[in-house]
């Protein structure tokens, strides 16, 4: 999954809680054995929901910018 965000006015709402339980449950439906996402470590806050959600953290990512 990649790119998901809720909009800052309306989060705490359980709009992002309620479209996870939904992505989760059409991957299983489909017989889909892992949902892989990535978030920055600069975001604590997302991790935690991502965390509450089920999801563990079983890789480090890399990057490196060229400009």
């Amino acid at each position: 999954m990649e790119g998901v965000r809720v909009r800052e006015s309306v989060r705490g709402q359980g709009i992002g809680e309620k479209l996870f339980e939904h992505a989760i449950a059409c991957a299983k439906a489909k017989g889909c054995h892992l949902i892989q996402l990535t978030s920055d470590k600069a975001r604590p806050e997302a991790i935690r929901f991502y965390e509450k959600l089920g999801f563990k953290a079983t890789h480090e990512g890399l990057k490196l910018a060229l400009k």
